[in-house]
């Protein structure tokens, strides 16, 4: 059952439709909130918040075949409240509770001590990005959104999009480096 299909049930009053839609976006959104801060309770908090919005606001969504890149919107825009309320980046280790994209057989303690550093610096590296940056390179890389979702979600033009991931893989590339971080052994996820 597609999401546009469980927001007319919604509509309808068919509160079993919401619950699908949350089972269905949960993980999704707390991903996402957690690649934006690298904290688990801040991920927990905005994923709560976001579903707590989308029930309070679905009937002012247009067009339900819009759903994904509205539900983005909303968890882009609470992560972006929460940093100016805070005031400050927020920036913790990634938590490595799966295999880092490694196949299974080669894991050994060494490789996931270095898969574990790896996303730490990586998140640190995220972190010190301007917000436009992280969440169109969290959305692109990360979510696997397409420009013209991801320029729906941000309410920015595709161009501006591109433009911005562009600028924020340039400034990955010049800092991990720095970090000491061989930037082919990016793809872990």
């Amino acid at each position: 059952m597609s999401d546009a299909t469980l927001v007319e049930q919604i509509w309808q009053g068919d509160k079993h439709a919401f619950t699908l839609i949350v089972n269905r976006w949960q993980k999704r959104i707390h991903r996402f909130a957690y690649r934006y801060f690298g904290n688990a309770v801040d991920a927990d908090e905005i994923t709560q918040k976001t579903f707590i919005r989308v029930y309070e606001k679905l009937d002012s969504l247009d067009d339900p075949g819009k759903f994904s890149s509205w539900i983005y919107r909303i968890a882009n825009n609470l992560c972006l409240d929460e940093l100016k309320r805070a005031g400050r980046s927020r920036s913790e280790s990634l938590e490595a509770n799966h295999s880092g994209g490694m196949p299974v057989n080669s894991r050994t303690p060494a490789t996931d001590i270095q898969q574990k550093e790896l996303k730490k610096m990586v998140q640190m590296v995220l972190q010190s990005l301007p917000d436009d940056q992280r969440a169109v390179l969290i959305l692109k890389e990360f979510e696997g959104l397409k420009f013209r979702e991801i320029a729906e979600v941000l309410d920015e033009p595709e161009g501006t999009v591109k433009t911005r991931l562009y600028a924020g893989l340039t400034a990955l590339r010049k800092k991990l480096p720095m970090q000491s971080i061989k930037t082919e052994y990016l793809n872990y996820e």
